[in-house]
């Protein structure tokens, strides 16, 4: 019984096979043209490259202009300590409304001042990122 499961599994598996190799592989770009790309792509929005260089999905969102890796270390540093930022300032805000709300107890006030004092501390040094990063890449490279 184990001999006749292995030999028709064996014939399954080879005939499979088989019948793969047999199949004519068909060329991905050649069945693809610029018109197929979604209306949401860089191409239809006309900010991705020409119809000509299009020749799978995947170039449908490529862009036009190609950027280089400072460029793109800049945006993402930039991004990044824009967040920082804008958490500081939340912090800030946070600590200031903490601070009106502590109705004269020490404690509540002292911990307001210290959520205040992080977050200006904070603030500085994202400004101070954003400074330093834009000055070394400006000068470096």
């Amino acid at each position: 019984m184990k001999i006749k499961y292995l030999l028709s599994m064996s014939f399954i598996i080879v005939s499979g096979v088989l019948a793969s190799l047999m199949i004519p592989a068909q060329d991905a770009s050649a069945a693809f043209s610029a018109d197929s790309c979604p209306a949401t792509s860089l191409y239809k929005l006309g900010k991705g490259k020409p119809a000509g260089e299009i020749k799978t999905l995947a170039d449908c969102n490529l862009s036009k202009e190609d950027k280089d890796l400072t460029t793109a270390a800049t945006d993402i540093i930039n991004v990044i300590v824009g967040v920082t930022g804008i958490i500081a300032v939340v912090v800030i805000v946070i600590g200031g409304i903490l601070y009106v709300t502590s109705t004269g107890d020490a404690t509540k006030a002292k911990r307001a001042q210290h959520t205040i004092l992080y977050g200006i501390v904070g603030l500085i040094i994202a400004l101070l990122a954003f400074a330093i990063v834009n000055f070394v890449l400006g000068s470096v490279f």
